[in-house]
């Protein structure tokens, strides 16, 4: 992945995150921290790529019957 093609991915914030996901921050962060949602540290702060909650929220969907 270039450098020029980072302009086309969009980051959330742990607590957009959590919002969209309806969970709690910690719970994005435990997320994170075990390496099931990819994320960039930015200073001391994380930022997550969208797709990548989409992606995770899509794998995790439970198939009942």
């Amino acid at each position: 992945m270039s450098i020029a093609s980072f302009g086309d991915i969009r980051f959330l914030t742990v607590a957009e995150v959590a919002g969209v996901m309806r969970v709690s921050k910690m719970t994005v962060y435990r997320l994170v921290h075990n390496g099931e949602l990819p994320a960039v540290r930015v200073g001391r702060s994380f930022r997550v790529p969208e797709q990548a909650v989409q992606d995770y929220l899509r794998d995790s969907i439970i198939e009942t019957a």
